[in-house]
């Protein structure tokens, strides 16, 4: 039965598993296929009562999303089947399609404006997309391509680190006329991951790091609405009623929960008191209805999936995977950071949802595709030789390993 299964899963295009790859394979996609059915879980919980005072049903919410999570799971298995190496050929025509996209969506009539951003193409916002998701993937591509190519040029400033800039910042440019100062943060944080991977000098990366410090904070005193959000974040008591109401209420469900929660379909706050509760303050709601326990088990699975990518990123059979699952790897945990530090009030209010729970199609979608392609890498993954600690022999690791095949 075993070898029927393994010739079934050949006979249908997807790469043999090796013997170390096949269980990374499986963890991955069951732990992102239970991350999903939680945020199904807590999108119904969360819109209901908002819809139904809406006079809507309960159900609409999580009916969308549903769908876009079976969209979700098609996009995985595409990107388990697709090998790779192939998405590292396709990036420069991947690239200059995004900016198309990022393009089109300025224009008026092609993009959609909703709440004062201008972010979706398509007929409206059940049946549209948002290119900025997809910026985030094939950067993280455009990059890992960049550096497997350049291997022996680390160093050199001009060959590596300027052009890989240079596109990073007309790409973070775009995202930001829609605006979406968020998506211009995750964007440069997912690249940074993988100069780190790469083994790019500390010299170069520290530059970087004080580099994209330096422009958020211009941005963020620049709009006076994001100056607002931050003059809330360092004194949110000055003004509980107005710019600290959203923080405030957040915190509030978070300790009605205590250590089990209300329950499930229990919790006060989505009552009205607490904004996007379904969508970037939907860990507030767990927190609430399934308590401490509950969200550490949430927040831990998030962990298991942080070693389950660096496992993937040191086993890679070649470079251009071992920065791809850093890249991914960098762009899940990263945004579960900045969301989980935003709603328990030690990070300023942006719309950066909980990866594979907030409610979103795009974002589930191409989360979904990403992580697909990150299981194909770990279904070709080898044991390396044991190592001391992570970091280090990752970089090492970096600077020794073979550069994927090239088109």
């Amino acid at each position: 039965m075993k070898q029927r299964l393994q010739n079934l899963w050949a006979s249908a295009g997807f790469p043999q598993a090796t013997r170390d790859g096949a269980p990374l394979f499986w963890m991955i996609a069951l732990l992102v296929g239970g991350l999903t059915v939680i945020g199904l879980v807590m999108v119904l919980s969360a819109s209901s009562v908002m819809l139904i005072s809406k006079d809507n049903s309960a159900w609409y919410l999580f009916n969308r999303q549903l769908m876009f999570a079976a969209i979700g799971v098609v996009a995985f298995v595409v990107g388990a089947r697709i090998d790779y190496r192939v998405w590292l050929r396709w990036a420069p025509w991947l690239l200059v399609t995004t900016v198309g996209f990022l393009v089109l969506v300025l224009v008026p009539g092609i993009g959609m404006r909703v709440n004062g951003a201008q972010r979706w193409i398509g007929v409206n916002s059940t049946f549209g997309f948002q290119p900025s998701e997809f910026a985030k993937f094939v950067l993280l591509i455009f990059a890992a391509r960049l550096l497997t190519r350049r291997l022996d040029q680390l160093e050199d400033v001009r060959r590596v680190l300027i052009p890989l800039l240079i596109v990073m910042g007309f790409v973070c440019f775009l995202v930001m006329l829609q605006p979406d100062l968020d998506t211009a943060i995750e964007v440069s944080l997912i690249v940074t991951g993988v100069l780190f991977a790469a083994g790019i000098p500390r010299r170069q990366l520290f530059a970087l790091m004080a580099g994209n410090v330096v422009a958020v904070g211009i941005l963020a005193v620049a709009a006076p609405y994001r100056f607002r959000r931050l003059t809330t974040f360092l004194h949110p008591q000055d003004d509980p009623l107005n710019t600290g109401y959203q923080i405030k209420q957040s915190l509030i469900a978070l300790g009605n929960g205590g250590w089990f929660g209300v329950g499930l379909g229990n919790g006060h706050a989505k009552w009205r008191f607490l904004p996007a509760a379904h969508t970037d303050f939907i860990f507030s709601i767990i927190g609430e209805e399934t308590g401490l326990v509950g969200a550490s088990f949430v927040l831990g699975l998030f962990v298991v999936f942080a070693v389950l990518g660096c496992k993937i990123a040191l086993r890679a059979p070649d470079r251009g995977g071992m920065l791809i699952a850093a890249g991914i790897t960098t762009w899940v945990c990263g945004q579960t950071v900045i969301n989980v530090a935003m709603v328990v009030g030690l990070a300023p209010v942006t719309g950066t949802p909980l990866p594979f729970i907030s409610a979103g199609g795009t974002s589930l979608v191409v989360l979904m595709g990403a992580v697909g392609v990150l299981s194909n890498v770990a279904r070709q993954c080898s044991l390396p030789a044991p190592v001391q600690s992570f970091a280090h022999p990752a970089v090492r690791r970096a600077r020794t390993m073979r550069p994927a095949p090239s088109a």
